[in-house]
């Protein structure tokens, strides 16, 4: 990611995270992909209103499809509004969609969404990343790595004053 592409999630008025990912995944590889979305699920979205939490990516007929990915309904939208959580598809090329499905084969590996945002462009854009399953020993490294870095960010703030 270059750091053209990093201020413009950071300018984003949305930005709604994956939390858990980091937790649960190694990250291998991300990309970035655009989402196939209706009227009212772009409008929900530009209000921030959905949420990452259990969802995960699968290829089906070289296609890329974000499922389990939550949308709520979109307050003006009537008779319109879309499903809750159907799935959407996400846009890549052909090359990235070969290279995930060969890695997603190997045992261990998955593709998870890490955030999606609103690019300049006022498009909806996901960030998704070729991820391998942390064990539970993985899990208590990165809870303690955590819990140092905040105790030293403690004793920086203690020790300015």
């Amino acid at each position: 990611m270059t750091k053209e592409d990093e201020l413009i999630r950071k300018k984003s008025p949305v930005n709604i995270k994956n939390k858990k990912a980091s937790f649960e995944y190694f990250f291998i590889e991300t990309f970035t992909a655009g989402i196939v979305l209706t009227g009212t699920e772009i409008k929900s979205i530009r209000l921030g209103k959905a949420s990452l939490v259990d969802t995960y990516c699968t290829i089906i007929n070289g296609e890329l499809w974000v499922k389990g990915m939550n949308v709520s309904p979109y307050f003006y939208g009537s008779y319109n509004n879309h499903e809750l959580k159907r799935d959407r598809k996400l846009l890549l090329t052909k090359r990235e969609i070969a290279k995930l499905a060969l890695a997603t084969k190997q045992t261990g590996y998955t593709i998870v969404p890490l955030l999606v945002f609103i690019d300049q462009n006022g498009r909806a854009k996901m960030d998704i990343a070729l991820c391998k399953g942390k064990k539970e020993f993985d899990k208590r490294q990165t809870l303690k790595e955590k819990e140092d870095r905040r105790e030293m960010d403690r004793a920086m703030k203690t020790f300015k004053h």
